[in-house]
């Protein structure tokens, strides 16, 4: 989902940023300059320059400048054939958000006689309107499977966007936080990584540990 920064974020940046910078060079590598990502895109079948996955990946608490979702995608049909295809889908806070793109644009018909399984790997979960909007295809359809792998939560602490993550769950969505071995293969499936290997950044299995706990929290104990 688009992020939109919130004030409260924008308080945040500078401690954010003083945070990064006692790691070490973490800090040259958040201020890196990255190239221009365009505007809103659907990408099928190809893989995204290292320098997105690296900064809109990153679980980082306070997510200061990052202002697209980047949303991984495999879908596997199974009927009388098995086919499978994966790719990504980026958006912009003003587009489309990718969640929607994914439904319009990438998994335009769902055939009633077919099995789907679908997974996604976001950098950040669904926004209260596209998790409503979520649960309402998975009730509609039960022949899908979706499971979301979700780098970062967005807006977390407010009261709609965690009972969208509930109407998900409810509705049979299986939601998961990256760990490191979903950020290994993200790497290897839908980076152009150029045969450079993943290296995890220093606080990724805290930060991956400290969201878990939020989401298991918001999904079993509201």
């Amino acid at each position: 989902m688009a992020e939109k920064q919130t004030n409260e974020e924008n308080k945040k940046v500078d401690n954010e940023k003083s945070a990064e910078g006692e790691t070490g060079g973490e800090a040259g590598t958040e201020n890196e300059e990255l190239p221009d990502p365009g505007p809103f895109q659907t990408i099928i079948g190809q893989r995204m320059p290292s320098p997105f996955f690296k900064f809109q990946f990153k679980n980082v608490e306070y997510s200061s400048g990052r202002h697209k979702t980047f949303l991984c995608y495999s879908v596997e049909k199974e009927g009388v054939d098995c086919e499978r295809s994966e790719g990504y889908v980026e958006d912009e806070h003003s587009g489309t958000h990718a969640e929607n793109a994914f439904f319009t644009d990438v998994f335009q018909e769902c055939d009633g006689s077919l099995s789907y399984t679908i997974i996604w790997y976001v950098s950040s979960s669904p926004c209260a309107a596209c998790a409503s909007k979520i649960a309402e295809y998975l009730s509609k359809c039960p022949n899908v499977q979706l499971t979301i792998f979700i780098a970062r939560l967005f807006m977390w602490e407010e009261a709609e966007v965690q009972q969208g993550l509930r109407q998900m769950h409810l509705a049979g969505c299986r939601l998961r936080i990256m760990k490191a071995p979903e950020y290994n293969y993200c790497w290897n499936t839908y980076v152009d990584n150029e045969g450079e290997a993943f290296a995890a950044w220093e606080d990724l299995h805290d930060s991956s540990t400290l969201y878990e706990e939020k989401l298991n929290e918001i999904l079993h104990h509201a």
